[in-house]
């Protein structure tokens, strides 16, 4: 039934596409005839003074005309029209404000985290390689001298960013430009002073203020982005408010909200193309379950159908982002990924394009496609395909080069010119979202008949399995990390010796890394029971011995027993992202009194082998 109401949702889409993509309606000769004659005639009674207020002057006449996008072309038409996006990124965001003068040179601080500098020639390669959108990360605050007061943006680096602005218009690519992370001054708005608060919002304005009127003439191929990850919990930042941290969760989405609100409220003020130009607003934490809960807002806008949400995907990270996992592809993980993407429906079923501004595999920096990286990218964007989402793909001179000025691995470059605008011209919306739901039913079936030979426990809702989650300090070996145990999520060559739980008792599970790596030390671990709150309600982990490389550790603090989920039992041995003890933990003693998250101290340096663990599950 969904499926249906997609389809047909597109099916109206594409029809309200073709009246208003082609910009005017056919002439015929004759009628082309008369109107040269009538234009003849009138140009001939026109005054000087008229004619001299018609002439464009050479330097408009070389300014990039952009595409011709009308304000009656919806945000969800849009989406469609940008295809598929990428990144420049570490270039324009690079930090140096501090070590370097806010009047600097903008192209110095290009190279500051080894990017190349920003050329036509490297925006051109890539719409070349399928790309359609690309996203400009921008750290304005390297340009100002804020903490005294003046938030005047350098013009130079007003300057440098246009000009970024019209290699990609030239192109026929649209251009989305945000104030990225920016040194996290965003810590300001969570600050325990109320002027440090105020100054957030005063140099916000500024900025916008600033950014808008100086392209807001430029065509509407420009997007303006309010932020990236930081409207959310990032807004209690010490970085640069020391004394921040004051915000509560409802409080960051309450400042999140008014934040973008500010946002749409001072671009809509300026006139010009921005009183209706398309605008980006990010979610909270661009995090998409966040953004999906009821306290995030979106903003009130003069401007009809103009509004699209910007969320990022990195999902699962140990296998994204640190590359601690070495797989992808199980059942678990396509479901996992279809669901977190379905949600986003909620924006699109009211009218707002979806954006992920950034996803990706990264490959830390090799240029090298991670092993199932295929998989894993056909699954999301078809799952963009299907919903009419913009995909961004998060690169820094490493899938796409940005020396050759282009993507070098034939396989990955193949995947992209396939899904480019160029390459779909004359398919319907309906034939690209038959192929997106044919090509999510065959990764899925695929997924169910990928067997893992590797004598793990396979995960069931009937059954408890305890086993031990393991993320290294060096984020280079991770295992099952999360609350649902999936002996499939690992690096390659970890072996993991788990456990069925079938009612009270003392068990042992471990994990072997000989052939994995040389992992360093803990940045989380925890020992967890697959649905043991349903199956065993009230039970309690007592941690009886902990074996580190065969030798006995003892516990620095007392472990306490919860659940995250209301499924997974778990009990933490190294977890500093939990700031206190939650309320209603179970203790062997029965006591809360001296419970940590972090009762295992084991040095960062450390080379880790093996981990063991003997347990007493005791049950009520």
């Amino acid at each position: 039934m969904y499926r249906k109401r997609i389809l047909a949702a597109a099916a109206a889409v594409a029809m309200s596409m073709t009246a208003c993509s082609t910009g005017a309606p056919a002439v015929t000769e004759a009628q082309a005839q008369t109107q040269a004659e009538t234009v003849t005639e009138q140009s001939s009674e026109q005054s000087s003074e008229e004619t001299a207020a018609t002439e464009v002057s050479a330097e408009e006449a070389e300014k990039p005309v952009g595409k011709e996008i009308g304000s009656e072309v919806t945000a969800l038409e849009l989406s469609k029209m940008m295809g598929n996006g990428i990144d420049l990124g570490n270039t324009h965001e690079a930090y140096g404000h501090g070590s370097q003068p806010w009047d600097t040179d903008p192209k110095i601080f290009e190279g500051l985290w080894g990017q190349p500098t920003t050329t036509k020639e490297m925006i051109q390669g890539m719409k070349d390689a399928g790309f359609d959108t690309v996203r400009v990360p921008v750290a304005w605050t390297n340009a100002m001298n804020y903490e005294s007061g003046d938030y005047t943006i350098n013009p130079a680096m007003l300057d440098r960013i246009g000009e970024v602005i019209d290699y990609a218009i030239e192109a026929d690519m649209f251009v989305i430009v945000n104030d990225h992370w920016d040194g996290s001054w965003w810590g300001m708005f969570g600050s325990e002073t109320e002027k440090t608060r105020q100054d957030a919002m005063d140099m916000y304005i500024s900025m916008w203020t600033q950014i808008g009127e100086r392209y807001k003439d430029k065509p509407y191929n420009l997007i303006f982005e309010s932020a990236n990850e930081e409207l959310g919990d990032r807004l209690n930042d010490t970085d640069v408010a020391k004394d921040s941290g004051s915000l509560s969760t409802a409080e960051c989405y309450d400042t999140a909200n008014r934040i973008n609100q500010t946002f749409v409220d001072t671009i809509r003020a300026q006139g010009g193309n921005n009183a209706d130009r398309f605008l980006l607003i990010a979610g909270y934490n661009t995090d998409i379950e966040r953004t999906c809960n009821s306290a995030f807002k979106m903003p009130e806008d003069t401007a009809e159908q103009r509004l699209m949400v910007s969320v990022h995907y990195y999902t699962p990270s140990d296998y994204c982002l640190f590359g601690s996992v070495t797989h992808w592809g199980n059942e678990g993980q396509y479901e996992e990924q279809d669901r977190l993407l379905e949600k986003m429906t909620q924006f699109t079923d009211q009218g707002y394009g979806v954006v992920i501004g950034e996803y990706g595999v990264l490959t830390g920096g090799s240029g090298v496609p991670r092993e199932d990286w295929d998989l894993w990218f056909n699954n999301f964007i078809a799952n963009c395909d299907l919903y009419n989402y913009v995909p961004v793909l998060w690169d820094c001179n490493d899938l796409y080069s940005k020396t050759r000025c282009e993507i070098t691995d034939p396989a990955v470059k193949e995947f992209f010119l396939s899904r480019s605008n160029a390459a779909r011209e004359g398919m319907t919306d309906e034939e690209i979202q038959e192929n997106a739901i044919q090509v999510m039913e065959d990764g899925l079936a695929a997924a169910a008949e990928r067997v893992s030979d590797d004598g793990s426990i396979p995960y069931s809702d009937d059954t408890a399995v305890a086993w031990i989650m393991y993320q290294s300090a060096d984020y280079s070996i991770a295992y099952s990390v999360g609350d649902k145990y999936d002996p499939s999520s690992k690096a390659e060559g970890t072996v993991a010796e788990n456990v069925l739980i079938t009612g009270p008792g003392e068990y042992t599970v471990s994990l072997d890394f000989s052939a994995a790596g040389k992992p360093k030390g803990v940045a989380f671990s925890a020992l967890g029971i697959s649905n043991c709150e349903q199956l065993f309600p009230g039970s309690i982990i007592d941690i009886k011995k902990v074996e580190i490389n065969g030798e006995e550790v003892t516990l620095e603090g007392k472990p306490y027993t919860c659940s995250d989920d209301g499924k997974c039992t778990r009990v933490n041995l190294y977890n500093q992202w939990v700031g206190k003890v939650p309320e209603n933990v179970r203790t062997a003693d029965g006591s809360a009194d001296g419970a940590t998250p972090v009762p295992l101290n084991i040095p960062d340096n450390k080379n880790i082998k093996t981990i063991s663990v003997t347990f007493e599950f005791i049950t009520k």
